[in-house]
């Protein structure tokens, strides 16, 4: 499963994962993107833009990123997986479009 970005449906993507034999699962285009993961994301982007000095080169942010998922609650990333069912719900229920999640 992907979503439908230009890159993963690309003809040169598209025939690797035909030559390796890996099925993917039909997508909708502007689905909403369930997957709990985009909100760590979003937990650490906003930790880095909080920081008093801003990371300056690409080792001090994967430092900065490396300490701020080591930190990261575990209670944090077990609520998101227990969302899940509430997530595919919404979903459902609002037909596909936006939801709160």
């Amino acid at each position: 499963m992907h979503d439908n970005a230009r890159p993963h449906v690309a003809r040169v993507c598209r025939q690797y994962l035909e030559d390796e034999g890996i099925e993917t699962i039909e997508w909708p285009s502007r689905s909403p993107d369930l997957n709990p993961i985009e909100h760590l994301w979003d937990i650490m982007f906003r930790s880095i833009r909080r920081r008093q000095v801003a990371p300056q080169t690409v080792q001090q942010l994967r430092d900065a990123l490396i300490q701020i998922w080591e930190e990261m609650p575990q209670d944090t990333i077990r609520r998101l997986i227990r969302s899940m069912p509430r997530r595919c719900q919404a979903c459902i229920q609002a037909r596909g479009v936006h939801t709160r999640y």
